[in-house]
């Protein structure tokens, strides 16, 4: 049986962690034997690899300080246990597992970027290229392998240095197309719950912090307030530093009751089904999970244009993509989409599936990445890789 380490820097509620877990689950049903290491305290979805029968080891490092002690840890965890090949996801994970690696030789280590800026705030994201990706330039002599989670970053990557075009390949998110799918009876009983009798119910998922740029919807939601004078309501689910501001916000723009903050859920298959629309306000991404997880259940999507955005939403097709930080731009389409007719936003919808089912429905996924796995321990022929050792 072929072991696997999946790094992770945590496994709070993410679409990144999300990938984490699916991918974790999905091989071991494949008939790996899989660990997942998370550097930070394992968070909400480790519970659900707990369940699966899936060991999960905490490398006990605090936010954004390594210590010695947890480098130890990872080191003795991939000597002791010899895994043939670590994968290691977002920037913390990547870099440490590249650092570990003279010290703990593997046949095959693969490191997943999650987003085209892997910056932690938009002024850092702006510049050309950041400590982290000259860090990823440094380290890569470690690596086999760095993947993007969209075509964007990978250019992106290649274009400023950060890993040569011949060590890195696009390896997309992917998704349960049978969990998110649409359902009647789940939109039926959800919109009861939520009490939004005909409204029409835009929905928009994740953490309230700045690269979702909510404050881009509040805006988009006070230019709708004088234009659409209809019955329509925003659903934010999520939760993050920014909730107060947030509300705050909508207070002051006289938006609050069409506006409703719904905190941490875990009903999001339930909460797309109710939904009409989806709406995406964010400053940059990468591959959302949100965006294929709308589009297979069936959903009209209006996104900025940013990240990976265009390769999910086909502009026209399977819904309208707007620029970035224009709220009079976001406003004018989602109301260009409450004007649609119900067969019309249906059609969207029906390709948004297709468009999913066909390329990014999580079987076709997993086995990209084992095709990608059995290609690394093929070329080391199993032994682990010792960098700087010449090739015989």
């Amino acid at each position: 049986m072929r072991r696997l380490l999946l790094v992770t820097t945590g496994l709070g509620l993410g679409g990144a962690e999300t990938q984490v877990v699916q991918l974790a689950l999905s091989l071991k049903r494949r008939g790996w034997e899989v660990r997942v290491a998370s550097l930070t305290a394992p968070g909400a979805l480790a519970e659900e690899l707990a369940r699966a029968g899936i060991l999960v080891i905490s490398l006990g490092m605090r936010r954004r300080i390594t210590s010695l002690c947890s480098v130890a840890r990872l080191i003795g965890l991939i000597r002791s246990w010899k895994p043939e090949v670590v994968h290691a996801h977002m920037v913390h994970a990547n870099l440490l597992s590249r650092l570990v690696r003279p010290l703990a030789p593997v046949p095959g280590l693969i490191c997943t970027a999650h987003s085209t800026y892997e910056a932690s705030s938009q002024a850092k994201r702006l510049r050309e290229i950041t400590w982290r990706e000259r860090a990823y330039r440094l380290t890569d002599p470690f690596c086999d392998l760095t993947t993007q989670i969209s075509q964007v970053g990978l250019d992106r990557y290649v274009r400023v240095g950060a890993v040569p075009a011949s060590k890195i390949c696009v390896v997309h998110n992917g998704i349960d197309v049978q969990e998110f799918r649409p359902d009647q009876s789940r939109r039926d009983q959800t919109r009861a719950s939520l009490g939004v009798g005909d409204a029409f119910l835009w929905l928009a998922v994740g953490r309230l912090e700045p690269p979702k740029d909510y404050a881009n919807l509040l805006d988009a939601a006070a230019h709708l307030q004088t234009t659409a004078k209809d019955n329509w309501v925003i659903c934010v689910a999520g939760q993050g530093p920014l909730l107060a501001e947030l509300r705050s916000r909508a207070d002051s723009l006289g938006i609050a009751d069409r506006v409703r903050f719904l905190g941490v859920r875990k009903d999001i298959p339930d909460l797309m089904n109710a939904a009409d629309g989806y709406v995406m306000s964010s400053a940059w991404e990468g591959m959302p999970m949100v965006l294929l997880e709308a589009a297979a259940t069936g959903l009209p999507i209006v996104a900025t244009d940013v990240g990976g955005n265009r390769e999910v939403v086909l502009d026209g097709n399977t819904g309208f993509l707007v620029p970035p930080k224009d709220p009079e731009a976001l406003a004018e389409t989602m109301l260009h989409v409450m004007a649609l007719s119900r067969d019309e936003r249906g059609r969207l919808g029906e390709a948004g599936r297709t468009h999913v089912e066909s390329n990014y429905s999580l079987d076709q996924i997993v086995e990209r990445w084992e095709a990608l796995y059995h290609e690394l321990l093929a070329r080391s022929g199993g032994r682990p890789h010792r960098v700087g050792a010449k090739e015989r």
